[in-house]
């Protein structure tokens, strides 16, 4: 991987835990300044604590993505502490897993409220100081579902589907100019999002029978584009077969998935449960 240039100012949303924190700690390593923000002071705490002992230089912000003038705090704090902002990574959201009939609306708006205007406000707070920079990087991760739904997780896939199109809408607008758009495509992540969700939600799901990463790893491809910006990012590579499989065969990718996907746990009578990527 190619290492960050030492002056550099990484803002990362959700940054408490899972691959926020993973890559907050991979890219202080590197040298870079990290804005951490999450909602938990005490874990935002630790990852300080954590880079400064290592000598690296942080910066903790306890902000809800789902308010506008937080993420604007967010990004005038970044600017007021380090004299610039280099990258923004719109990282926070969380997953509720169910058949779409299962999804409350309710539910379903707090995932669009986190997942996509999270990652819409992040952006827009950024924006402006890269256009005046000339220069600039958003980051979004998204998830594999974001590009190929599967069974239980439409209500998590559209809210992924919906930031990959802000992405591909965006870099079209800015292509040319010195910022740039990445989106980053994990497959099952072990975090502690599920155990969050079970408790918010008492209802659970199996393990997938596919294949699985390490938070880590997702933080070694994010340093990976950061230093050498790329369109799209799969951390798993053998992941992108399954986008060019869809392309080419959709009904055959259904039967797929469906066969391979997570399987839906009863709780209360219903079928419901919990899934996410970070």
């Amino acid at each position: 991987m190619g290492q960050l240039a030492p002056s550099r100012v990484v803002a990362i949303t959700g940054a408490s835990a899972g691959i926020g924190r993973a890559t907050a700690l991979r890219l202080a390593r590197d040298g870079a300044a990290i804005v951490a923000c999450a909602r938990r002071a005490d874990r935002l705490e630790q990852i300080r604590q954590e880079i400064e002992a290592a000598g690296g230089r942080a910066l903790t912000v306890v902000a809800d993505v789902t308010r506008e003038d937080e993420m604007n705090g967010l990004v005038a704090r970044a600017v007021e502490r380090f004299g610039r902002l280099d990258v923004m990574i719109c990282n926070a959201g969380f997953a509720i897993y169910g058949a779409i009939d299962d999804i409350t609306p309710a539910q379903m708006h707090r995932l669009v409220d986190t997942n996509y205007f999270g990652t819409y406000h992040a952006t827009r707070a950024a924006l402006p100081v890269f256009r005046r920079q000339g220069t600039g990087h958003i980051i979004m991760v998204s998830s594999i579902v974001g590009k190929r739904g599967v069974p239980f997780m439409g209500a998590y896939s559209a809210t992924k589907f919906a930031q990959v199109g802000l992405a591909e809408c965006l870099r079209s607008e800015v292509a040319g100019s010195g910022i740039h758009v990445s989106v980053v495509y994990p497959i099952s992540t072990p975090t502690e999002f599920t155990e969050v969700m079970l408790r918010e939600t008492g209802s659970a799901i199996t393990q997938s029978a596919g294949p699985r990463q390490t938070a880590e790893q997702v933080a070694d491809a994010i340093a990976g584009t950061i230093a050498r910006p790329v369109p799209e990012v799969y951390p798993y590579t053998k992941s992108r077969g399954l986008v060019w499989l869809n392309a080419i065969a959709p009904g055959f990718c259904d039967r797929l998935v469906k066969k391979y996907g997570r399987q839906p746990v009863k709780s209360g009578g219903r079928e419901r449960g919990l899934a996410s990527h970070d």
